[in-house]
């Protein structure tokens, strides 16, 4: 065990002074802080100008002469279609429209403009429905309806707990906003930490500095320093983000406000992201070790791990799916396979309250097929590590498996 424990620490060590490492480790709340000062920088320099848009109509069926100004978008009456055209034509209008006498059946208005587009801007379609509405309803209702009308629809959701009170989370974009990071973080910080032990242990290969090694401990204490060492130097960055994230949560608040005022994040959501990175690391580290056995180079390992990082990529590629339907059949899944688990189940608790049986089951189904991968790769380990030139085959390493 003693072995073990000098590899551990050596690894450890070459991990914490890689300058890879300590980039990625301290970019993030750099970054982050980072941004927070140039946004005041920004705010503080830039004070946003007011642009009128000017947006001529013709009147063919009467009635609409008030309400002319509508936000940053200003409405000029012209008498007939070719005084408007005119006017488009000489960039006094922006564009113009008109309201034909068949308005009130049809609820057609006829819109022209010099520029190709697919549709009119948004702020525009506004402003006209919000012109037009207000010339219809005046008389009829009071003007504060009319105003509550023109207006969005203002929906506050509250969520209740199963006893009717208010619940302390209460969901929304700014609690999907840190997870969704973190779930991005959570799967660099793996896939890094296992590539550096896969060229760690293709570099040894190829300088023929395995064979000293093995000379000197077994195989389970070498693979128990490598894996445990640079995982603990990766469970650091993730330490390092989880005690950093309250500091510049509160800090983004107090500066910036809105949607970071919203994220409120309980300590076992910190807890899961580091449960899930220990067991994400050790089932990549499983597999990495068991690339870096069978490749003769580092380089050629790489390239192996590559069909594994990007399938644990998935959940990022759907993360869309993750948002807007996060108790799909899919995502469930996606929690529950070893490989995509740790990434989407993270994201995941940005948008739902993931059922605990999900939770359980999603880390026993990865505990198992890290202790079955270790037994394999330990096996695998023996049997190919000192073998040099061509790599073995799928049937190679299934018969060696066998006969062992």
């Amino acid at each position: 065990m003693n072995k073990a424990f000098l590899i551990f620490k050596h690894e450890f060590l070459g991990m914490l002074t890689r300058k890879g490492f300590i980039i990625m480790t301290l970019i993030v709340p750099l970054v982050f802080l980072l941004g927070i000062v140039i946004y005041h920088i920004i705010s503080g320099a830039i004070v946003p100008s007011v642009t009128v848009t000017q947006i001529g109509y013709v009147d063919n069926a009467g009635g609409f002469t008030q309400y002319t100004q509508q936000g940053n978008i200003s409405l000029s009456q012209f008498t007939n279609v070719e005084d408007a055209k005119k006017a488009l034509i000489a960039s006094n209008v922006k564009e113009y429209f008109v309201i034909d006498q068949t308005y009130f059946s049809t609820g057609v208005i006829n819109f022209y403009t010099l520029e190709k587009q697919l549709t009119p801007p948004q702020e525009t379609i506004t402003a006209i429905k919000q012109f037009m509405t207000s010339n219809m309803l005046t008389g009829k209702i009071p003007q504060s309806n009319i105003d509550l009308i023109n207006k969005s629809l203002n929906v506050v959701s509250t969520r209740l707990t199963d006893t009717g009170e208010v619940s302390p989370a209460q969901g929304g974009y700014g609690d999907l906003l840190l997870p969704m990071i973190f779930a991005v973080l959570l799967y660099f910080s793996i896939v890094f930490s296992s590539s550096y032990l896969i060229q760690g242990l293709g570099d040894e290969k190829e300088n023929r500095l395995i064979e000293v090694l093995l000379s000197s401990v077994s195989t389970r204490q070498l693979i128990t320093g490598k894996v445990l060492g640079i995982g603990v130097a990766g469970l650091i960055s993730v330490v390092v983000w989880v005690v950093c994230a309250p500091f510049l949560l509160n800090y983004a608040t107090a500066s910036i406000g809105g949607i970071f005022s919203y994220i409120h994040l309980s300590p076992s959501f910190f807890a899961l992201c580091i449960v899930y990175f220990v067991l994400g690391y050790l089932l990549f580290a499983v597999i990495s070790t068991c690339i870096g056995a069978i490749t003769p180079s580092a380089r050629e390992g790489q390239q192996l791990a590559v069909i594994f990082t990007l399938t644990a990529a998935v959940p990022l590629w759907f993360s869309s799916l993750i948002i807007m339907y996060p108790n799909s059949p899919v995502c469930i899944f996606l929690s529950i396979f070893p490989l995509t688990a740790p990434i989407t189940l993270i994201a995941r608790l940005g948008s739902t309250d993931v059922a605990a049986w999900q939770i359980i089951l999603s880390i026993g189904v990865m505990v198992i097929t890290i202790t079955v991968g270790l037994f394999l790769t330990i096996k695998i380990v023996r049997t190919f590590l000192l073998m040099y030139g061509k790599r073995p085959s799928l049937g190679t390493i299934i018969r060696s498996l066998r006969n062992s």
